[in-house]
């Protein structure tokens, strides 16, 4: 059985760049009829991003938009705003990711969409909620993370690099695009009851607060208590008011860190991440393998809470041991003792590891042509029943006709569309005149 979860779904996807995107991507995995919106003779402002070739969409684009149909479409033509009612007419979804304002000067607001269609659900995605006294600021992917709590408890806290800093990852982009997908399914399985769409608002800011829970935890602790036992700053230290940044501690009262690995001068990632955990029979297992036993009757060592105050030495003591081995090597030695162990690994190294294509979690697209096949992360889980098909990504307008079609235009209308440049770009010279 392959049964897409979402077959007979149709979405209308207003969005570009990533956050809207890979919510979208995602539902086209999922077996969901999404049509892409896009400007006339632009498209998604990912097309000509860090591009690798001026004849090919970017990699950026590739990554986030396929199977799904494209439609090249100037919603603010009098044809386009009939083009797009009529589209709106049968959705399931309409998603937009535009600047505030922008969709309601468009005339396609959630008041008037759900107008059009009572049974559509209208999901938006902004930078901030609209409560925030943030929400007038123009959201980028840092934007999200330093005023969600990211970037103030990430990175160092001493010495020249003691700076806030935002991850690599985008908690603030992909991760809305997660969120927002859980809010429409959750829309979609609300209406099967309700009969009636909703109105699903997802604000980056939230998506990427709701990744920094935890820190919210921790400010909770601090303020009750005045220090946080599981930082590295602890106990030596004095610490204010506010969540400092962690290093590359874990952080949930176990103690974690990055330990160096053979090879650490030349490569940048031979590194590994070592947890001890704080039970008394997980510790006797990890001393046995690091050959540290006498901190099974040393007091400064053979409790969680002392090792809390000895952080520091326990710290430089594994980092010793681990320095003449590879990352691999210090893997193996202490994942057999059932020690929390991994290899810091590059995306070179994830990229190269046959293992993770043969479940699915990276998926090689066959996108023809000059660009070939690529690689992108497939859909995060797995159903039993169910294997996506991973097929490629529209050319700009690649269905517009096909989809004018479907919605009833003729031949005659379609034509017609595209020269008053409703669905192509207007000839400059019938620019001028205009």
């Amino acid at each position: 059985m392959n049964t897409a979860p979402l077959q007979g779904i149709k979405v209308i996807d207003f969005t570009n760049v990533q956050s809207g995107p890979s919510c979208t991507q995602l539902l086209a995995w999922l077996g969901a009829d999404v049509i892409k919106i896009e400007r006339p003779g632009s498209g998604d402002a990912t097309r000509n991003e860090l591009q690798f070739d001026p004849d090919c969409p970017s990699y950026y684009f590739l990554q986030l938009n396929s199977d799904k149909r494209s439609l090249a479409l100037d919603a603010a033509t009098p044809d386009g705003k009939e083009i797009l009612t009529k589209l709106i007419s049968t959705a399931d979804v309409f998603i937009e990711n535009l600047h505030p304002g922008a969709m309601d000067k468009l005339g396609f607001s959630w008041e008037e969409v759900h107008k059009i269609n009572p049974r559509c659900v209208y999901a938006t995605i902004k930078g901030f909620p609209v409560s925030s006294k943030y929400a007038d600021l123009k959201a980028y992917e840092p934007v999200a993370q330093v005023t969600a709590g990211a970037a103030s408890t990430t990175g160092w806290w001493e010495g020249d690099h003691d700076v806030p800093t935002q991850s690599g990852a985008a908690l603030g982009d992909s991760n809305t695009g997660m969120h927002c997908t859980i809010g429409i399914l959750a829309a979609l399985l609300q209406r099967q009851h309700t009969g009636e769409g909703s109105y699903v608002y997802q604000s980056m800011h939230n998506a990427c607060l709701n990744l920094c829970r935890i820190k919210t935890r921790d400010q909770l602790t601090l303020d009750r208590i005045g220090y946080l036992t599981q930082f590295p700053q602890y106990p030596n230290e004095k610490f204010g008011d506010f969540v400092p940044r962690s290093g590359n501690q874990e952080g949930s009262g176990v103690l974690g860190w990055t330990y160096k690995c053979k090879g650490w001068e030349t490569d940048p990632n031979a590194y590994v991440y070592i947890i001890l955990q704080r039970g008394a029979k997980d510790f006797k297992l990890a001393c046995e393998a690091l050959d540290f036993e006498d901190w099974l009757t040393n007091p400064d060592f053979n409790t969680a809470d002392a090792r809390d105050r000895h952080k520091q030495e326990v710290y430089d003591r594994i980092g010793k041991w681990a320095i003449d081995k590879d990352k691999y090597e210090v893997t193996e030695i202490l994942s057999k003792a059932g020690v929390p162990v991994a290899p810091v690994l590059s995306t070179k190294e994830i990229m190269d590891d046959q293992s993770l294509y043969d479940g699915n979690t990276l998926v090689k697209i066959n996108q023809g042509g000059k660009i070939g096949e690529f690689v992108t992360v497939g859909v995060p889980f797995t159903l039993s029943n169910y294997q996506p098909n991973y097929g490629p990504c529209p050319t700009l307008g690649g269905n517009t006709a096909e989809v004018l079609r479907e919605y009833g235009f003729s031949d005659d209308q379609i034509a017609e569309f595209a020269k008053n440049g409703t669905t192509a770009p207007m000839p400059k010279a019938a620019q001028a005149v205009k």
